[in-house]
């Protein structure tokens, strides 16, 4: 369907949203009606013939889950399975408008948005021709699940994340990358860099936390010769090397709050001084930043600044533990049984079945590089051409990760779900009567619903 003739059903609780998008589309589109309240929904698909509904994610500036709007994403696509539906969103919420694809929806625009861009993406979407499974051409790199040594993907976890980056690469946001050691943090980093505007501009990682606190400043922001004993030349610092391409801080959650402040100061103000120097010199830089602390551990203002975290922290990308993607192991370690094969002359070298549910019955708490350790290690023993569950030894090094956690948290998920259930079926699908039983708001029940995909 061309855009011409279109009829587009914008949901979004801000006016001036409401406003800029209806002056927007008005000389683009057949029609455009605008509605403020998500509980207008119901009426407004059963009066009107729609081709594509734009819904904003949140509903309440106070809560900002986005769980409202994957409710109604589910009503939509309940009452009229085959309209198309955009989702509108900020950069914090793309974990939650990339769920969105799931539920349904075509595609997604983050606010705030280039008119021509949104243009753009109604159109593609009425055309029937999203990428929303990796199709568009220009993010081959990411769906293919195929990034570098460590980041290869065939789960529906990383499928997400290959599709979360194809969106946000191109873009200039900073991102924090979360993950467990061993997990490809820094492969993700330099994946952005390569499908970035920024490609090529220079790429440089910096090992933040293992800088001491004479060396952290000389190193990030340079130093003029003299500034102190050992600066025989003057140095740029990595800010500077930089400039006009992508900065990545590894580590960044063991840096003291002292430096905290030193690099917060340089990224508001987007410029460095060297050591030894008053002159300011102006960087240009895309900052990409990970850490395997939990974003809650961040979050405590004795051990990190809270105002530091929002600086960095424009877009998360939650890297999983191996174990929590084990549909995953055989395509790694079938991809390091032909990496070390070839490296140590043994061409004809195979995993056996044995092997490969030994490795999937085992938790990997070093996580991917564990794996690549372990299969390097079975490659060089190997007297035979095929690698069998015998010739598989785990490092000693590690403390296997038990699922007592995990097992609880599933038993009191479940409870919790088939409470919910039988509360709305006792007042036939009345939320508003359930979650007053349930002693909780309308939206909390929502947040529960879009939580159990119920």
């Amino acid at each position: 369907m061309s855009l011409k003739k279109a009829s587009i059903l914008v949901i979004d609780d801000d006016p001036d949203v409401l406003t800029a998008v209806r002056l927007l589309l008005r000389p683009e589109v057949k029609e455009v009606v605008t509605e403020k309240n998500p509980e207008q929904l119901p009426a407004l698909l059963g009066a009107g013939d729609f081709d594509l509904v734009l819904l904003d994610m949140n509903f309440n500036a106070s809560i900002n889950t986005g769980n409202e709007g994957i409710f109604w994403l589910k009503r939509i696509k309940e009452i009229k399975p085959n309209i198309a539906v955009i989702m509108i969103t900020a950069y914090g919420d793309i974990d939650l408008a990339v769920r969105s694809l799931k539920d349904g929806a075509s595609d997604f625009m983050v606010k705030p948005w280039h008119n021509e861009k949104l243009l753009d993406t109604i159109a593609t979407v009425l055309k029937g021709s999203v990428a929303v499974k990796g199709n568009d051409p220009n993010n081959k790199a990411f769906a293919s699940g195929k990034m570098g040594n460590m980041m290869l993907g065939e789960s529906e976890v990383m499928q997400e994340i290959f599709y979360k980056l194809s969106k946000i690469a191109p873009t200039d946001a900073n991102i924090l990358i979360l993950g467990e050691n061993g997990t490809g943090k820094d492969l993700i980093a330099a994946a952005i860099h390569k499908q970035s505007l920024r490609v090529n501009g220079p790429y440089v990682k910096v090992d933040v936390g293992s800088l001491t606190e004479s060396l952290f400043e000389s190193e990030l922001f340079g130093h003029k010769k003299g500034a102190f004993t050992d600066a025989r030349d003057d140095r740029a610092g990595r800010f500077e090397t930089a400039h006009e391409g992508t900065l990545f801080l590894d580590e960044i959650g063991n840096i003291t709050l002292q430096q905290q402040a030193k690099l917060l100061t340089v990224l508001q103000n987007r410029q460095v001084t060297r050591l030894g120097t008053n002159q300011a010199v102006p960087v240009d830089i895309r900052l990409i930043c990970a850490t395997n602390l939990p974003l809650q551990e961040l979050a405590n203002e004795n051990k990190f600044r809270k105002d530091l975290i929002y600086r960095i922290n424009t877009v998360e990308i939650v890297v999983p533990p191996l174990r929590k993607r084990k549909q995953d192991i055989p395509l790694l370690a079938n991809h390091f049984a032909r990496m070390y094969a070839a490296k140590y002359f043994k061409p004809n070298i195979s995993m056996a079945d044995s092997a490969i549910e030994k490795l999937q019955q085992y938790s990997f708490p070093g996580n991917v590089r564990e794996l690549q350790y372990t299969i390097e290690r079975a490659i060089i023993m190997a007297e035979s051409e095929l690698i069998e569950a015998k010739d598989l030894l785990f490092s000693p090094l590690e403390n296997p990760v038990t699922d007592t956690e995990d097992t609880a948290e599933l038993k009191l998920s479940t409870l919790e779900k088939n409470t919910i259930m039988k509360v709305i079926d006792k007042h036939n699908g009345n939320i508003s009567k359930a979650a007053k039983e349930l002693g909780l708001t309308r939206t909390a029940l929502y947040r529960r619903l879009s939580k159990y995909e119920l």
